[in-house]
């Protein structure tokens, strides 16, 4: 597979990090996660849980653009030795998806996005198994996911060749052939 940028976004519990880095694993991509950028930013540990309210501390304006920063650092990094990379986060705003293209455009590879979504009942039945999960990463709940549906920027700005958006309701074995299907691999 040739060298890409790849981004998998949508709102939380839309089955984004499942299936990135799932993807990146069978690819030999370098994956990065908002979360657990974020956390490590914040100097705690990846599966600490934070009930902050949505916009409130290290879900700040401010926090968030220095997660999406670093990410892109490392991206940019992980480009500069010839390696793909998966980055996974909410990629909410328009914005952050330009920077994004603009990241990747010096670097001469596809960038591409993966737009992951799934109805309210599914998000509701994956949070719920989150919440018991120690192991999780994400501090989502179901009033983040509802402040996020309201602020998400359609991704209106990509080409058709640069958007995937699917329903990640389906077997993730399926969801991924679809994805190498798409990218033409």
């Amino acid at each position: 597979m040739k060298s890409y940028l790849l981004v998998f976004f949508g709102l939380i519990a839309s089955g984004k990090s499942t299936l990135a880095e799932k993807f990146a694993e069978s690819e030999n991509m370098d994956y990065l996660n908002t979360d657990r950028v974020r956390k490590e930013l914040a100097g705690i540990e990846a599966t600490q849980h934070l009930s902050e309210e949505p916009g409130q501390g290290i879900y700040s304006p401010e926090f968030t653009e220095r997660t999406y920063a670093a990410m892109l650092a490392r991206a940019v990094d992980s480009l500069g030795q010839g390696r793909g990379v998966v980055l996974d986060g909410s990629y909410s705003r328009c914005r952050d998806r330009a920077a994004v293209l603009a990241c990747g455009r010096p670097e001469n590879v596809s960038v591409r996005f993966i737009w992951c979504s799934c109805s309210d009942i599914e998000v509701k039945r994956r949070l719920a198994m989150r919440a018991r999960d120690p192991l999780a990463v994400s501090d989502g709940r179901w009033e983040i996911y509802l402040s996020q549906k309201e602020s998400f920027e359609p991704p209106d700005e990509l080409d058709p060749d640069q958007l995937f958006h699917l329903n990640t309701e389906a077997d993730p074995g399926f969801l991924l052939r679809q994805i190498r299907q798409w990218l033409g691999a």
